[in-house]
């Protein structure tokens, strides 16, 4: 298997607040993304949620990488018990 990059890009109709916002604050982000107890946009914050069905669930695991306030948020993500990472 290869160790190349998968890139999405998408362009949305919105403004560049808006799209920050709906990645950075958790209130936001439970309606797109998944149910977040904390999330702070800051280098060196970690995170973690539980995805997948009843029958096999997956502990994710996160920690902020990068952060340009309005350009660019960066995080890591992990299965708990599994090996490899991916960079969102």
């Amino acid at each position: 298997m290869k160790s190349e990059p998968l890139i999405i890009e998408r362009t949305y109709k919105a403004s560049i607040e808006k799209v920050w916002k709906a990645i950075t604050d958790k209130d936001q982000m439970k309606q797109w993304y998944f149910d977040l107890a904390v999330f702070k946009p800051e280098v060196g914050f970690e995170f973690q949620f539980v995805g997948g069905t009843p029958e096999k669930s997956y502990v994710h695991l996160c920690k902020v990488t990068e952060v340009e306030v309005g350009k660019k948020l960066t995080h890591s993500w992990k299965y708990e018990g599994y090996s490899g990472n991916s960079v969102v």
